[in-house]
């Protein structure tokens, strides 16, 4: 019974660094698709057509890999304080089993019923913690895009550009249609960092 349960929180806790790690990675990707690659020969830009990558300029902005370095710094905590509960846990359980056949029934259920109670209480607290880093994450990208948006629009305007295109989305476009580097560069110079801590989502309705 409780040997199920702890493996339930065990699979939690792997989730949670299994999530993390492939939120890092596609970052990572996202950046390294906008900032090099083997040379592509480009057509002549076309006039009032421009792109702009936001996974690239959250990327490649100073603020951008401050939140991705903070951010780590959350996963990693929560990762710590997960493991130390689990591993008391996983003791004591283990101590429980140990002695488990020499207790009556009565003694099993007095003695089993706290530890299910401790490995629920890890599970809820696990699914928790990557709720708040889950949110966290959020809040800290829409404070960096929120900076980010009036620089885009001033880029796009003195660029003289009709049409702004996802560059996300787009296998390869001319550089010279490209707006990411240049918001880039105002945003470093706006906001070149960020700090946070680990924050509570609303409760859910």
């Amino acid at each position: 019974m409780t040997s199920k349960l702890i493996g339930g929180a065990a699979a939690l806790l792997m989730l949670s660094a299994v999530q993390a790690s492939a939120q890092t990675s596609s970052h990572k990707t996202a950046a390294a698709s906008v900032s090099g690659g083997t040379a592509i020969n480009y057509g002549p830009p076309i006039s009032g057509i421009c792109v702009f990558s936001n996974e690239g300029a959250l990327g490649l902005s100073l603020v951008g890999k401050a939140a991705a370095t903070r951010l780590q710094q959350l996963r990693a905590q929560a990762s710590a304080e997960l493991s130390g509960e689990q591993a008391s846990l996983q003791e004591d359980i283990k101590a429980f089993q140990a002695k488990r056949a020499s207790l009556t029934q009565d003694q099993i259920q007095a003695q089993g019923a706290p530890l299910e109670e401790r490995a629920q209480a890890l599970n809820q607290k696990a699914t928790q913690r990557q709720r708040e880093l889950e949110y966290t994450a959020q809040h800290a990208r829409a404070r960096v895009e929120q900076a980010m948006e009036p620089l885009v629009r001033t880029v796009f305007e003195e660029r003289h550009c009709s049409l702004l295109l996802n560059g996300d989305g787009v296998m390869a476009a001319n550089p010279a249609m490209d707006l990411t580097s240049a918001v880039v560069t105002r945003l470093n110079a706006t906001m070149s960092t960020i700090t946070f801590d680990r924050e509570t989502p609303p409760a859910q309705q």
